[in-house]
């Protein structure tokens, strides 16, 4: 790799082995150095690390469904990057369950795993004061505690609806709806806020019929009558922005069954994405979060704490962006 590249050893040595930020090697440097270690499929040698040190090399991995895109894609991230500084990675998913959470984290620090990536069910504070007490290296990701310190890396939703809310404005849509999960987690919660915050900012009514929180396990079954409000002459709802992609797809299904026209009757934006939507017509309009960032930002911390233990927790908050396309009537 050093001849093929021109770089030292010793550099690509760092920047595999996490530090190359620490080490202030140019981010140009380090995008080349891990490029063609994922093209060569190259591993950090595990042996040279030394078992002596009593560690697995291993990370454990919490998130609540592996099968949902935006998880699976920050869990192939956490996996590459991780497995490039020679740890290996062991995911389970929650279901949203505080119960299945809490025996996951114990399984995993049963196994030994060296530190823990945790996107929690946020009801499950006792584990996470317990790690936060015994010094055990863990981050939080996309979903924090607000009263407990802790490293966390996660989106700004707030900042996120308010492109999408702004980007109906922009083509001309006044009478803008929200369909969103009943709060519980704090993101919702601050999607919730970023909606409401920019239709004030726009002097736009918010009336009765405009905002819907539905249940997490039963959407897709509420989703009809929802429409049935939204659609309605009293409402006659010009634009929604959907909280989650998964709602969206929900939304999409409806308003081709109600024969919908987007986005000439009802214009949409989609907070979070999925692959499916570059290809349904129109195609949507979403909110692309950072997950590539959010997944290595996370990796970054945890290994930096298992080098240099918990001297300070991080706390990062990552920008989205907007992806415009034809749903929003661009």
């Amino acid at each position: 790799m050093s001849k093929r590249l021109n770089i030292s050893k010793s550099t690509i040595s760092i920047v595999l082995n996490g530090h190359g930020d620490e080490k202030r090697v140019s981010k140009d440097t380090q995008e080349t150095i891990i490029k063609f270690a994922e093209e060569n499929n190259y591993r950090a040698n595990q042996l040279a690390r030394g078992l002596s040190r009593g560690k697995s090399d291993m990370i454990g991995l919490v998130i609540p469904n592996i099968s949902d895109s935006f998880y699976a894609r920050i869990a192939r991230r956490i996996e590459t990057k991780a497995r490039l500084s020679g740890y290996n990675v062991i995911f389970s998913s929650t279901g949203e369950s505080k119960e299945r959470e809490s025996e996951l984290i114990e399984s995993m620090l049963d196994r030994q795993v060296d530190g823990l990536i945790i996107a929690s069910t946020q009801q499950n504070e006792e584990d996470i004061l317990r790690l936060k007490k015994s010094n055990f290296p863990f981050v939080l990701i996309d979903r924090r505690y607000p009263d407990i310190e802790t490293n966390f890396v996660g989106v700004d939703n707030v900042g996120g609806v308010a492109m999408a809310v702004e980007q109906l404005v922009k083509m001309g849509r006044k009478r803008i709806g929200f369909i969103t999960l009943k709060p519980g987690l704090e993101a919702i919660h601050e999607r919730l806020v970023g909606y409401q915050q920019t239709m004030k900012k726009f002097e736009l009514e918010v009336k009765d019929g405009f905002v819907h929180e539905l249940n997490y396990e039963t959407f897709d079954e509420q989703m009809p009558a929802v429409f049935e409000i939204m659609l309605n002459s009293s409402n006659d709802i010009d634009g929604i922005v959907f909280a989650t992609h998964f709602l969206t797809a929900s939304g999409l299904r409806e308003m081709k069954r109600r024969k919908v026209l987007v986005p000439n009757e009802v214009a949409i934006v989609s907070f979070g994405q999925m692959s499916a939507f570059d290809l349904v017509d129109p195609p949507i309009t979403s909110i692309a979060q950072p997950v590539e960032d959010l997944g290595g930002r996370a990796v970054d911390i945890l290994l930096e704490n298992l080098k240099d233990g918990i001297t300070a927790y991080k706390q990062e908050m990552l920008d989205s962006s907007i992806e415009v396309r034809k749903s929003c009537g661009a």
